[in-house]
């Protein structure tokens, strides 16, 4: 069982209401639009999914698949990399009205897919990564970070395969949409794999006394090599067995990465052990693209223990520990945390493992797995308003 620490904040020195300070850093606002979008929107498409709504500008599948990555998970990889490149590079990040412009620009990207201006909605969604893009590499040049230039790579690549799926559905372009969403999953899955391998490992042994978390060099390139591979084969539309082949390999390579973690050791550190069940979800979803190949499994499957299981469950486990130790509080999960990752991490069991055993419960499923990530992800919102728009306990600046 999980140990809850109740976290009792510190008295503030001076009287007075709490400073604003939501502009202060990119986590505080991303992360707070990130889940309260995250709450709101999924329980709209399952919606929409069961017959009960109409579809917006993008047709209902594809807009689900669209905002959940370009929306939601790419808001939250932008404030993130605008935290954590700060530390990085040791130089500022977007701040103040830049900031705030930025996060004005991706909210018009969730506005603008709504209406029949399909146009404005390209423009402000291809724009917005290229922009946290330029936000990051500005940093990273000035103080010649050339290790993570490959993040604002990352992040113009997400910024083609938006433009991808917005030129297929204005009628530019004849190569499917769907092929923009595989690329931008591949991004996100690969992002995932370099943010896991450098963070997981460093907060099991810092959690966890004695867990002797390790990498070993080979693996990590096998492992990313393989993401990467294919990351390729998608944007080369490859198909069948060698697709399911290297998928395959992939989650080999994800899964002894993973074992050397010592995932066992966690239970009693819920911050640690919610990284750790969010990506096992990543070989698990890597099977289930293999196993899709031959028809065996509907490719949903894989999808969802993607962005549910592995994307989201490393997002509200991250999201709660930055917003505390960014806000100077304790790295110590409370009781609303671990009722955030167990509603997380439920959604993803229901999405994936009930289809998976009984195909004809599917509507049930989304419907449920929708109700469990909105309640979880609203709980985030709503317990971490306060601390993601005040100043930090301990008075430093961020």
């Amino acid at each position: 069982m999980s140990t809850i620490i109740r976290i009792e904040e510190p008295a503030r020195a001076a009287a007075g209401p709490p400073r604003f300070a939501l502009w202060q850093l990119g986590f505080r606002p991303f992360y707070l639009l990130a889940s309260v979008f995250a709450a709101l929107s999924i329980p709209l498409w399952a919606l929409q999914f069961s017959g009960w709504l109409g579809r917006p500008y993008l047709d209902g599948p594809l807009w689900h698949a669209h905002e959940m990555l370009f929306g939601f998970i790419l808001a939250v990889i932008v404030g993130f990399l605008l935290t954590a490149g700060r530390n990085w590079a040791n130089r500022p990040t977007l701040a103040g009205a830049p900031l705030a412009a930025l996060a004005l620009l991706w909210v018009a990207g969730r506005v603008l897919v709504l209406t029949p201006f399909g146009w404005s909605a390209a423009i402000a969604n291809a724009a917005f990564p290229l922009a946290a893009a330029v936000a990051l590499a500005i940093p990273f040049v000035a103080a010649g970070n050339r290790r993570n230039y490959f993040f604002v790579g990352l992040l113009v690549l997400l910024s083609a395969a938006e433009l991808l799926v917005h030129l297929d559905k204005l009628g530019v372009l004849k190569v499917p949409g769907w092929v923009g969403i595989q690329v931008a999953l591949d991004a996100v899955l690969f992002i995932m794999a370099v943010m896991g391998g450098r963070v997981i490992p460093m907060f099991t042994n810092n959690g966890v006394p004695g867990a002797n978390a390790t990498r070993r060099p080979l693996l990590e390139q096998a492992a990313l090599g393989l993401t990467l591979a294919l990351l390729a084969a998608d944007a080369a539309q490859l198909q069948g067995l060698p697709l399911a082949l290297l998928a395959v390999a992939a989650g080999a390579a994800h899964l002894a990465r993973w074992s050397l973690w010592q995932p066992w050791k966690t239970g009693r550190a819920p911050l640690v052990w919610v990284l750790h069940v969010a990506y096992l979800w990543i070989p698990v979803h890597l099977v289930l693209r293999a196993l899709a190949q031959p028809g065996w499994v509907a490719p949903s499957l894989a999808v969802h223990a993607l962005s549910v299981g592995a994307a989201g469950g490393l997002i509200i486990g991250m999201m709660a520990r930055t917003a505390r130790g960014h806000t100077g509080r304790p790295l110590v999960a409370d009781r609303w945390d671990v009722a955030c990752f167990a509603l997380v991490i439920a959604a993803a069991l229901v999405r994936v493992g009930v289809p998976l055993a009984a195909p004809a419960f599917i509507v049930h499923a989304v419907l449920c797995s929708a109700a469990l990530w909105s309640a979880g992800f609203g709980l985030y919102a709503l317990r971490y308003w306060p601390v993601l728009t005040r100043a930090r306990l301990d008075g430093k600046p961020g």
